[in-house]
């Protein structure tokens, strides 16, 4: 990917090395909503649950990795590039439609995060907070994904933060609000397959930047598409779930199979149209 050439976004919020108090969580309804919570935004509750929570006057540890390190630098670099182009992306295809793009803003943290969504360590992944319209990463994140999910590449890191950058718009669009009001009416498995839907949504619009970035700015060398394919292969909810268990439930899947994923980058990337993103429709089922 040419990125190194790219206008650097001002939206970067550095975290990293900032030490936070894990608050106490009860259980029953506190542990539950926190759940549902995380797990509409995109991470797995269930990494906040399988790990003891500390007294809530203990500091969170810092990321193992090395904040100045010039590799974790050169990582904060490339975040800060691809954020720009998201945004040169989107606020070009709002303005056509006579609307005006706010930018959200890119947190960088590690081990631990206080958002205005609540609390969440690092081991949720990257995900996006509607209620303060930022997107929040620890860039060990893409050590893992290189390492655990078998998806290296810069085209594969740059395709998770167009993903948040998905759900950003979603917001923006009210999308992200009629589903959690749909959400709170159906049952759970109903729910999981609206939560489907627009994780794919989010899918399609990355790959709409990528369409656009590419247009414009020609950013893309061999090899890239490939890589966000496979990254976007890795991380399906079926191939996930059979690595983890040795089988798959469709029933609860949040983010949709291997290959829906991949499909909906693929309709974004070739056709660069968000109306051509319309997961919700029966046809699309």
């Amino acid at each position: 990917m040419r990125w190194q050439i790219g206008r650097r976004s001002t939206n970067v919020e550095d975290r990293r090395g900032m030490k936070i108090s894990a608050p106490v969580v009860g259980g029953g309804v506190g542990a539950a909503l926190i759940s549902l919570l995380v797990l509409l935004l995109g991470g797995d509750p269930s990494a906040l649950w399988q790990q003891d929570s500390p007294p809530s006057d203990s500091p969170i540890a810092e990321s193992p990795q090395t904040t100045g390190s010039q590799t974790q630098d050169q990582m904060a670099d490339f975040v800060s590039v691809v954020l720009a182009d998201t945004e040169d992306t989107w606020s070009e295809l709002f303005r056509q439609d006579g609307e005006s793009y706010v930018e959200p803003k890119l947190v960088l943290y590690s081990g631990a995060v206080e958002s205005a969504c609540g609390f969440a360590r690092s081991a949720v992944g990257p995900f996006y907070c509607p209620r303060d319209q930022k997107v929040y990463i620890d860039l060990s994140f893409y050590r893992d994904l290189k390492t655990q999910y078998q998806a290296p590449g810069d085209f594969a890191q740059a395709y998770v933060i167009a993903h948040e950058i998905g759900h950003h718009v979603q917001n923006l669009l009210g999308i992200s609000q009629q589903v959690q009001t749909l959400q709170s009416q159906v049952s759970q498995t109903q729910a999981n397959q609206l939560s489907v839907r627009l994780e794919l949504q989010a899918d399609c619009f990355a790959g709409v930047w990528a369409n656009h970035a590419q247009r414009s700015r020609q950013i893309l060398e061999t090899g890239d598409i490939e890589e966000a394919l496979n990254a976007a292969s890795s991380i399906g909810d079926d191939r996930l779930q059979k690595q983890a268990r040795g089988y798959a439930v469709p029933e609860s899947f949040t983010h949709g199979s291997s290959a829906q994923r991949v499909r909906w980058f693929k309709q974004g990337i070739q056709t660069g149209d968000p109306q051509k993103c319309n997961t919700f429709a029966k046809t699309n089922s």
